[in-house]
C-alpha cells in the first residue's frame, strides 16, 4: 500500500502533466489516510480547479483553512475557486485574509487580477452578453412577430432570462440557431440572411438578386456561431512546434550555467557560481533550483541577508509556477537556515517550521531541534548579569532571615538565571530548600554548587548537612572530609571541625549497640564500601595495618588511599581512637 508522501508525489506529477482526474485520485487516496494534511486538500483544490469544477474546488480550499487556518496558501486557493466562479467579491475578501497571514507576492497577484476581473466585468460588458442587457429586451422580442413565438418556449424563455443576468453566458448560448433572430432583433438587424440554406439563391433582404455564383466560388461563410471557437484553434495550430524547440534551447543553456555553477561551488570559487546560477535563472525562470542554490552561494559568502532575499524569492515564484513542494521546502529550509547563521534562531525556527509544514526531512528537522537548542542556550546568555544576579541573592537572604523561606527560593533562583557561574546562588537556595524540608533539591543544588566551583568549601559543607538530616551519616562524613581537603586555607577549620564532631557523635549514637559482626554487615550493605573491601590492594593494606599500626599513616599520603581508608572509617569498619 503507498504511503502519504507517495501518493502526494504521484498527484503533483499528474497535475503538472495536466491529467487532473488522476490527480484528484491520489490527492483523494492520500487525504483518506491523512486527513489532517492541509497540504493534501490545497493540492486537490489546485487539480479541481485545473477541471474547471469551481465548487469543488472551492469546499478543498475551505477545508484546507479549517485544518491549518495561519497558512495563507489555503486561502490563495479560496480566492482562485472564488475567482473561477466569477464571485468576485468573495475572492478579494479571501485574498485579504491570506494577506493579513503574510504577505505574499502570489496573494497580491491574485488579488490584482480578480479586481481587474471585477472591473472589466461591471464596464461595458462581455462581448456579445451586450446585446442582451437591454432592460426591455422581453419587451422588444414580445412585440416583433420574428420572435415573439419564441417566447412561448418556457425553456427558451428561461435562457434568455440567465443570459440577461450574467452576459458572460451569452458566447456559449450561440449554439441554438433561435439566438441569431433574437440578436437580429435587439440589434435592429435582419440575420436571416446568415442562417439561410448553403445551396440557396434567395438574395438577402434589402439587396438585389445577383447572378448564380459560379461553381469555383467560395461558399457563403459558416453560421455566426461557429466564430467564438476560432481564436482558440488559431492559437494552439502550428507556432507550437517551433516555441517548443525554442524553450527547449533556452531551457539547455540554463542548464549549462547551473552545471558551470555547480563545478564552481565546489572549487569555492563562488564569484564564478554567482554569476553562473543568476544566469541560469535569467535564462529560464521556471526552475527554482537556480535561485535555492545562489542562495546557497551566498551562504557560503556570508552574505545571509542576500541568501534569504533570494531563497524568499525562490519561495514566491515557486508557489506561481507551481513548483514540487520539495524545491518549496528546500527553499524554506534554506531561509531558516541563514537566519540560524545569523544568531536569529527565533526567525529561523519559525522557517524551518515553515520548511517541514511542505515536506517533512531528516535534515531540516535536526536544523530545527538545535535552532530551538541554541536559542534557549542565547536567551540565557541575553539574561546574563552578574550585577542583577547579587542583587537578586541579596533579596533571598533578607526574606531568608524574616523566615520567608519560599520567597527567598524565589529571589536565589533569579540570582541563579542572572549568573549560573556562581555558587553562592546554589548554596544559598539548598539552605532554603533544607529549611522547608525539601532535602533531595537541597542536595541537589549543593552538588551544583561544587560542580560549578570544586574549590567552593561551603558546598561541601552545606551537602554534609543536608546528607545529616537525611541520616545518611556515613555519606556526610565522607562530605565534611572533601571540605578538609579543599579548605587549603584553613578558613573554615573551626566549621569542618563542629561538623565532623557532630557526625561522628551521631555515628556512634547509632552504633551503639551493634557489634563488630553487626557493623559489618551493615557496611557491605553500601556498594561501594564492598567495593572498597574487594580491592586486593586494599585488603593487603588493611591486613599491613594489623600488624603494624603506623604503616596505615604511610600510606595516607596516597590521596586515592587516603579517600577510601576515610570511608572505611566513617563506615566503622575501621576504628579510631
Amino acid at each position: 500500500m503507498a504511503d502519504v508522501n507517495e501518493l502526494k508525489t504521484q498527484g503533483n506529477k499528474a497535475f503538472q502533466a495536466k491529467q487532473y482526474d488522476t490527480a484528484i485520485d491520489l490527492f483523494s487516496q492520500a487525504i483518506k489516510l491523512d486527513p489532517a494534511n492541509h497540504v493534501l486538500w490545497s493540492n486537490r483544490s489546485a487539480a479541481r480547479a485545473g477541471k474547471r469544477e469551481w465548487s469543488e474546488a472551492l469546499a478543498d480550499a475551505e477545508e484546507t483553512i479549517r485544518v491549518n487556518p495561519s497558512w495563507s496558501k489555503g486561502y490563495a486557493r479560496k480566492g482562485a475557486a472564488l475567482h473561477g466562479a466569477g464571485k468576485w467579491d468573495e475572492a478579494i475578501a479571501a485574498y485579504e485574509a491570506g494577506l493579513k497571514i503574510e504577505d505574499s507576492d502570489a496573494l497580491k497577484k491574485g488579488l490584482k487580477e480578480v479586481k481587474e476581473a471585477r472591473e472589466q466585468d461591471a464596464g461595458a460588458g462581455l462581448g456579445l452578453g451586450r446585446i442582451f442587457s437591454d432592460p426591455n429586451m422581453f419587451a422588444k422580442l414580445a412585440i416583433n412577430p420574428k420572435t415573439s413565438a419564441l417566447l412561448s418556449d418556457p425553456a427558451f424563455a428561461q435562457k434568455l432570462s440567465a443570459i440577461q443576468q450574467n452576459p458572460r453566458l451569452a458566447d456559449s448560448a450561440l449554439q441554438d440557431p433561435r439566438m441569431i433572430t433574437v440578436m437580429g432583433v435587439l440589434l435592429g438587424i435582419d440575420m436571416q440572411g446568415f442562417a439561410r440554406d448553403e445551396n440557396s439563391d434567395e438574395p438577402l433582404p434589402g439587396t438585389s438578386a445577383q447572378p448564380p455564383a459560379p461553381t469555383h466560388a467560395p461558399k457563403p461563410s459558416a453560421p455566426a456561431q461557429s466564430k467564438p471557437a476560432e481564436p482558440e484553434d488559431v492559437t494552439m495550430a502550428n507556432p507550437e512546434p517551433e516555441e517548443e524547440d525554442e524553450e527547449a534551447k533556452v531551457k539547455k543553456e540554463a542548464e549549462k550555467e547551473k552545471q558551470k555553477g555547480s563545478e564552481a561551488y565546489k572549487k569555492h570559487d563562488f564569484a564564478t557560481a554567482a554569476q553562473a546560477f543568476e544566469k541560469a535563472w535569467e535564462l529560464w525562470p521556471k526552475d527554482i533550483t537556480f535561485l535555492t542554490n545562489l542562495a546557497a552561494v551566498y551562504l557560503e559568502q556570508g552574505e545571509y541577508d542576500k541568501s534569504i532575499e533570494t531563497s524568499e524569492k525562490a519561495v514566491e515564484e515557486g508557489r506561481m509556477i507551481r513548483a514540487d513542494f520539495k524545491l518549496i521546502a528546500k527553499a524554506l529550509g534554506r531561509v531558516g537556515t541563514a537566519y540560524s547563521k545569523k544568531g536569529e534562531y527565533g526567525d529561523a525556527i519559525k522557517w524551518f517550521e515553515k520548511s517541514l509544514t511542505e515536506h517533512r526531512t531528516p535534515d531540516v528537522l535536526a536544523k530545527l531541534k538545535e535552532a530551538e537548542k541554541l536559542k534557549v542556550e542565547a536567551d540565557k546568555k541575553a539574561y546574563f548579569n552578574p550585577e542583577l544576579s547579587v542583587t537578586a541573592r541579596e533579596e533571598g537572604n533578607a526574606l531568608f532571615k524574616s523566615g520567608d523561606f519560599a520567597g527567598s527560593v524565589k529571589s536565589y533562583t533569579e540570582a541563579i538565571k542572572r549568573d549560573p557561574t556562581d555558587p553562592r546562588g546554589y548554596n544559598n537556595r539548598a539552605n532554603a530548600y533544607t529549611k522547608l524540608a525539601a532535602l533531595p533539591e537541597a542536595l541537589k543544588d549543593a552538588e551544583q554548587a561544587i560542580k560549578v566551583d570544586p574549590k567552593f568549601v561551603k558546598g561541601y559543607l552545606r551537602k554534609s548537612h543536608v546528607l545529616f538530616a537525611m541520616k545518611e551519616y556515613t555519606k556526610a562524613m565522607q562530605a565534611v572530609q572533601e571540605a578538609q581537603d579543599a579548605d587549603e586555607e584553613k578558613k573554615h577549620k573551626r566549621e569542618i571541625d563542629e561538623q565532623l564532631q557532630k557526625i561522628t557523635m551521631a555515628l556512634y549514637s547509632q552504633r551503639a549497640d551493634e557489634s563488630e559482626e553487626d557493623t559489618i554487615q551493615r557496611a557491605m550493605r553500601d556498594p561501594e564500601i564492598a567495593q572498597i573491601m574487594g580491592d586486593p590492594v586494599m585488603q593487603q593494606i588493611l591486613s599491613q595495618a594489623q600488624q603494624e599500626p603506623g604503616a596505615l599513616q604511610d600510606h595516607m599520603k596516597n590521596p586515592g588511599i587516603r579517600t577510601k581508608i576515610q570511608k572505611l572509617v566513617a563506615a566503622g569498619i575501621i576504628k579510631t581512637r
